[in-house]
């Protein structure tokens, strides 16, 4: 009897190399699915309007009629013939810098200190917080009423100390101070972030740094603020794009200061007092909505998304690379 040997075939791929490639495909097609709404939702609510927005500002486009394409003489005319853009650029820069600066201070100190306390810590809390619940509009009527030039009850105590109050929100100088205060008073949400952040800093590096003689200034300098710093960063872009975006207060604060309940009517009463609250958004607004210049508008959105997009982009980059030069050291 002969046996016979069979060799096996050496060109053919092997059965589990194709089955594994079965098995990826199958699961990236899964993920696919599973991430499809997604997707889709970020195609259609950011991507589509996002490309038609850049369209619509290199036309002339009123809402009713066919859009006419204009190249780009919306950014020019933006640049060179229209003087209101200076001036609410420059109040929205100047609520980027202050507001900012100021939003993220007055949570951290309010938040140090609630984080202190051995008592009343819940109820403290949500004091504070109250604000931030309330809605944007009714905030500044109360607020402007807070701070009228003459019943309002912050002038009456000023008096009664002795002090001649200011207009507040009837003065050019004082609209944005006072904007300003408005926002502080609302940073609730931002607030209770940055104490969840202090409060979750393990006490282990405080008791050793006690030890080795560090003071609390060199504790919260070396420990606090390296520990919460990805926080204190989401508080700082928030902050600036909140700023960026300034609207409803500002709208509602300057109709109120020009003596009128009628925000959405009347184009004059915008920007009350001498313009000092006409922020971008708020002149994008009065653009499209109000005389019916969409492309002019939409080449306005345009340049305020490149420049939210750069200032954020480039404070990352920078508070990364001062994390890791801190790191390093």
């Amino acid at each position: 009897m002969t046996a016979t040997l069979h060799r096996p075939d050496t060109d053919s791929s092997p059965a589990p190399a194709k089955g594994l490639g079965r098995v990826r495909s199958r699961r990236r097609w899964v993920v696919l699915g599973f991430m499809a709404p997604a997707i889709l939702g970020f195609l259609i609510f950011f991507g589509y309007p996002l490309v038609a927005t850049v369209y619509f500002s290199m036309t002339r486009y009123d809402l009713i009629n066919p859009p006419q394409w204009v190249g780009f003489d919306n950014y020019v005319r933006m640049f060179t013939t229209e003087p209101l853009v200076g001036t609410a650029a420059y109040n929205t820069l100047w609520l980027v810098i202050v507001l900012t600066v100021c939003r993220v201070v007055f949570a951290l100190g309010t938040a140090s200190i609630i984080s202190r306390l051995r008592r009343g810590l819940g109820l403290v809390r949500t004091l504070c917080y109250l604000p931030a619940l309330a809605p944007p509009a009714a905030a500044t009527l109360v607020f402007v009423f807070v701070f009228n030039p003459e019943f309002g009850p912050v002038n009456r105590f000023l008096r009664w100390l002795g002090i001649d109050g200011g207009l507040w929100f009837n003065d050019p100088a004082m609209s944005k101070p006072s904007l300003t205060l408005l926002v502080l008073w609302g940073s609730g949400e931002l607030m209770i972030i940055i104490l969840a952040a202090l409060l979750d800093v393990p006490q282990e590096q405080y008791e050793s740094a006690s030890l080795d003689g560090a003071g609390p200034v060199r504790r919260f300098w070396h420990i606090t603020l390296p520990s919460i710093s990805p926080v204190l960063l989401f508080g700082i872009v928030n902050s600036m794009i909140f700023a960026l975006q300034f609207f409803t207060q500002a709208v509602v604060a300057g109709a109120a200061a020009a003596g009128t309940a009628d925000v959405a009517g009347n184009t004059k009463f915008i920007g009350a007092p001498q313009n000092s609250t006409l922020t971008y958004p708020v002149w994008l607004y009065v653009q499209g909505f109000r005389y019916s210049n969409m492309g002019y508008a939409a080449a306005m959105a345009v340049l305020l998304f490149i420049v939210s997009f750069a200032f954020t982009a480039i404070l990352v980059r920078q508070l990364r690379r001062a994390s890791h030069v801190e790191e390093a050291a």
